[in-house]
């Protein structure tokens, strides 16, 4: 599965970058970076529920 972002939606709110760190990251001039685009299968639990968390839902999975 790959994650993508609607960068016109994000508002870089950091919830997904709490929820799973080693694939969402905020920097300091609040852009979201996806770390890992295609996440380990071990880690996909909780890349589906960032995307559900995102506050403007501009996250989603493909291949889902």
């Amino acid at each position: 599965m790959k994650v993508k972002v609607d960068y016109l939606i994000c508002e870089a709110n950091a919830v997904c970058m709490g929820l799973a760190p080693e694939v969402f990251e905020v920097d300091d001039d609040d852009q979201l970076h996806v770390l890992l685009p295609e996440p380990p299968a071990e880690m996909l639990d909780r890349v589906r529920h960032a995307v559900r968390s995102c506050p403007k839902a501009a996250l989603s999975l493909e291949g889902s």
